[in-house]
């Protein structure tokens, strides 16, 4: 079978043997990949997630002298059952898989090790438990983009954003995106996304972004309606003065009226702000600008060193959560907001190509007003991004 491999920073397409499924393994037939914003990096920057994964305990990465096929965002068609294998998904049933890999000595993450080669190829091995058909005889070009919408998903949960919150999106590259669509399909009324890149604006739009800034010209945070956000340190001390001097008038003692608003967990109105970048810089510039008692979700993956000035941080209360992946139940889940129509990605996709141009699709993707998300179509002899109506 064919397939892009990488090795030493280059991509070539290769002759590879057909992979065989091990025990509960299906091979199936790659049918569409995602060249996820990871893969670029992981081109030139394998080794050093290696050595940070090492570090947490796991040693199952791969590395930039080994031979990887990357690529997890995907869908295809089963095409022969493994070992021990329930089978109850015949043969030639579209499906997707999370992308991990069980093998003798662990599991691996399809796309980024050499023991779990990923989608950038005819053919892939995908964990039968972890796989799911495709419902609704949905667009193999969305039912790819199952993996990345789950991310976003995830995120979006982790940060407990109500309906009548403001969410403030900082970069809106692929992953932004998705946290758009998301808050958006969850019901949040105000969104206010920001990036540089005038296409990266427009597509923010398209997603359903409610106020879409260029921080060149305006901070996102003075975009975004205030709806009672505390925006400086006087402004709190006020809250804690004047909230204590109007409770003191009731006919019981202050403190047994803030009690209940503790018990019912009643908080100073707050953004939510989701990072999206993964730039050095960019988070101690968030901590810096938002308004106190912030919750920001760091969803961008910087995988160099980063320096934020934790007595800023501290001052305003800023809560930071850092998220990754998905649980198999968000996978699910998200695959279904797809089929359903309740989430509707394609603005995201921006252009496709075959095996033979999947290196040119990586020069395109460095231009951020050009493409979003190209898809990779084995069967496609394009061997330049053929572009996607928008």
């Amino acid at each position: 079978m064919r397939a892009v491999v990488c090795q030493h920073a280059e991509l070539g397409v290769q002759d590879l043997p057909e992979p065989v499924p091990a025990r509960g393994q299906v091979r199936i037939q790659v049918t569409r990949c995602g060249i996820c914003g990871s893969d670029l990096h992981a081109r030139t920057g394998i080794d050093d997630w290696a050595e940070m994964a090492a570090e947490a305990g796991y040693d199952r990465f791969g590395r930039s002298d080994q031979p990887i096929v990357l690529g997890h965002e995907f869908c295809g068609e089963v095409a022969e059952h493994g070992p021990g294998a329930k089978g109850s998904l015949p043969t030639g049933t579209p499906v997707v898989a999370l992308p991990l890999l069980r093998n003798a000595q662990g599991i691996d993450t399809t796309g980024l090790s050499v023991h779990a080669p990923g989608a950038y190829a005819e053919q892939m091995l995908v964990q039968e438990s972890l796989m799911l058909p495709v419902p609704n005889g949905l667009d193999p070009d969305i039912a790819a983009l199952t993996e990345p919408m789950a991310v976003a998903w995830h995120a979006v949960r982790r940060g407990d954003v109500g309906r009548k919150d403001v969410a403030i999106v900082i970069g809106c590259g692929p992953i932004g995106l998705g946290v758009i669509l998301m808050l958006k399909a969850k019901g949040v009324r105000t969104v206010v996304a920001s990036d540089y890149s005038p296409g990266r604006r427009a597509l923010a739009t398209a997603c359903g972004a409610d106020v879409v800034v260029d921080p060149a010209a305006q901070s996102p945070f003075a975009a975004a309606p205030s709806k009672g956000h505390v925006q400086g340190i006087p402004a709190v001390l006020e809250l804690a003065v004047g909230t204590t001097e109007k409770l003191g008038r009731l006919p019981v003692g202050w403190w047994h009226a803030w009690r209940l608003v503790d018990t019912l967990g009643i908080e100073p109105k707050h953004p939510v702000i989701f990072e999206c970048v993964g730039v050095p810089g960019v988070i101690d510039s968030i901590i810096g600008e938002a308004p106190l008692f912030s919750r920001v979700v760091v969803v961008g993956v910087c995988v160099g060193a980063d320096q934020i000035t934790p007595a800023m941080a501290i001052n305003k209360e800023i809560d930071l959560r850092f998220v990754i992946g998905y649980t198999p139940l968000e996978f699910r889940d998200t695959l279904h907001m797809l089929a359903d129509g309740k989430v509707d990605p394609r603005p995201l996709i921006t252009g496709k190509v075959g095996l033979d141009g999947v290196s040119s699709a990586f020069t395109a993707l460095g231009d951020p007003e050009a493409h979003a998300k190209i898809l990779v179509d084995p069967r496609s002899s394009a061997s330049e991004p053929e572009p996607v109506g928008r």
